[in-house]
């Protein structure tokens, strides 16, 4: 999930002084450690499914050229941010079976 950051508006403290914390890039973990988890969504889309894809660790460029390479494999549209990939329709086994052919390892969700 995405860091909250704390916003400062006012201080009365003359003396204040507030330390901006850089943006820490979380190191992405090798593909034979990351476990992702594929499911089926329908919820808050319009009845509409899409397949989504939690677990990863790591960058978010990495995590948006997962995502890509995932999209244009099934050649569909979706979104990859918050450590999700989503992938419109219902392509849970085709993105099992690439993940694990890139090393992933992966667990169905759901039914």
């Amino acid at each position: 999930m995405a860091k909250k950051k704390k916003n400062i508006v006012y201080s009365t403290n003359p003396d204040f002084n507030f330390d901006f914390d850089e943006d820490e890039a979380q190191d992405t973990l090798p593909v034979n450690e990351q476990k992702l988890y594929v499911s089926i969504d329908r919820k808050q889309r319009g009845g509409k499914e899409v397949t989504l894809i939690e677990g990863f660790v790591g960058d978010p460029d990495d995590l948006k050229d997962l995502g890509k390479m995932l999209k244009s494999k099934c050649g569909v549209g979706g979104s990859a941010k918050d450590g999700e990939i989503i992938v419109q329709g219902n392509h849970r086994d085709k993105v099992v079976n690439l993940l694990q052919a890139e090393g992933y390892q992966v667990k169905k969700k759901g039914g």
